[in-house]
């Protein structure tokens, strides 16, 4: 199975994919190794953690242009995903430290009663191509802290810096990475020695892996899409809000979970917010990131390019004007800002995962909430306004698992809860302490020192 440079299609290098045989093998090995991984003293697991932190950190230079042509972004983005993930280790370094127990109150005299944290087993990690390694490491990381082992799976797209590099940072046999498409993530979360099954990618295959876990009673954690949207009210600053929603759709080709889909503007600021929006997107230039100064770089592949802009062309069909951008010569697609759109048309209803900003106006706070909230997803949507108070009014009424006011859609810290609702995610939340609940279970544990006395 061939890696390739996203712009040229030259082929970085090749892994060999895995077989159900393959995996099979590699989570009997990581449930070998899951015992003796976590009885030894925490300090152990944390020093591992920081080795794989200073390891990454010695090979920066190497694994940016790694990530810039297989994922098809921009250095600034390599840059950002590589301290994002040394980052996720250290801060996993600390969580190997945090209390894992927590002494019960008890209505029997003599009886000590004791919750306590017990790693889950073998974790199965399905990633996703867009940030490769650090939404890898987001789950590997504290997994591993928390005495589990882990079994790895990334997306076909970036085998290399979603999975081989993974290989590199790690010793022995507590991580595993496995290589391929459907069928050895099916095996990964269907096998009867994988406790937990964390998928970070599109709604549509999580709703499988939720079915096929479900039937199993097996721990399923999702990460999936979104349809987010920004807010301009209309006491916004414009240059700020034109700058947050550029970024909020473009950055990254528009290809990430928290990108914004939707531009909801209210009357007041609406014509000067969208020429200042289409002016920034046809100020970007789109090229080859690893051989040119650009803002963006390459679609994913083919298939991801073909249905944005058949989602553009179909808009366009139904009444919409494209003000600027659009599909390039393939796989170069240029940030599009799209107005006269309706809440009825697939490029408003859809995750897009491209550059693209559908712009809709609405009368007052009142519409644009009911806009916002009327959508099957619920990751991340942003407020702009002038008036911190009203920001916060309007964002605590946005339905969703993350909101920003005066800040663009994507945002990610090693220590926030990272996740959504409804079609954008089932489980947990990922970051900080959340990660003690996603990666442990409770157990009850109690002693008794006097003598217990029970009818027979």
């Amino acid at each position: 199975m061939n890696s390739r440079d996203k712009s040229t299609g030259e082929t970085l290098g090749s892994v060999s994919e895995s077989t159900v045989a393959d995996v099979d093998a590699a989570v009997g090995r990581a449930a070998a190794a899951q015992p003796a991984w976590a009885e030894p003293p925490y300090t152990e697991r944390a020093a591992a953690l920081r080795t794989a932190a200073a390891r990454l950190e010695a090979k920066a230079a190497e694994v940016r242009d790694l990530i810039v042509r297989e994922t098809g972004c921009i250095p600034g983005k390599a840059d950002y995903e590589i301290g994002a993930a040394i980052g996720e280790l250290h801060a996993a370094a600390a969580l190997a430290a945090r209390p894992v127990g927590e002494v019960l109150p008890s209505n029997h005299a003599g009886r000590f009663s004791l919750a306590e944290r017990l790693p889950l087993g073998v974790v199965a990690a399905i990633t996703p191509w867009n940030f490769p390694l650090v939404l890898g490491m987001r789950v590997v990381a504290p997994a591993l802290a928390l005495g589990n082992t882990v079994v790895l799976k990334p997306s076909p797209e970036t085998p290399l810096s979603g999975g081989s590099l993974f290989a590199d940072l790690f010793d022995g046999d507590v991580l595993q990475i496995v290589q391929g498409g459907p069928e050895v993530g099916e095996r990964l979360v269907t096998h009867p020695e994988t406790a937990m099954v964390h998928f970070t990618g599109s709604t549509t295959v999580g709703r499988a892996i939720a079915a096929q876990a479900g039937g199993l009673l097996k721990k399923v954690s999702l990460e999936l899409g979104g349809n987010n949207a920004l807010v301009v009210l209309d006491d916004a600053d414009l240059e700020q809000a034109a700058m947050i929603g550029a970024w909020s759709s473009f950055h990254y080709q528009g290809q990430t979970c928290i990108t914004a889909g939707r531009h909801i503007v209210q009357a007041g600021i609406a014509e000067a917010y969208i020429a200042e929006l289409t002016r920034r997107a046809a100020a970007v230039k789109v090229g080859d990131p690893f051989t040119e100064a650009v803002g963006l770089g390459p679609m994913i592949n083919e298939r991801q390019f073909t249905r944005a802009a058949d989602m553009l062309s179909e808009a366009v069909a139904a009444g919409a004007t494209v003000l600027t951008g659009g599909p390039g010569e393939l796989p170069f697609f240029r940030p599009a800002v799209v107005t006269s759109v309706d809440e009825g048309m697939r490029l408003w209803r859809e995750e897009i995962f491209a550059p693209v900003a559908p712009v809709l106006v609405v009368a007052d706070e009142e519409e644009a909430i009911r806009v916002v909230n009327d959508t099957e997803y619920g990751l991340v949507n942003s407020v702009a306004t002038a008036d911190l108070r009203r920001g916060l009014s309007v964002a605590r009424r946005l339905r969703g698992g993350m909101v920003h006011v005066n800040d663009a859609t994507p945002q990610d810290e090693a220590g926030v809860p990272f996740g959504g609702i409804g079609q954008s995610g089932l489980g947990g939340r990922s970051g900080g302490d959340d990660n003690l609940e996603e990666f442990t279970t409770r157990r009850w544990l109690t002693t008794t020192d006097l003598p217990v006395h029970y009818p027979y």
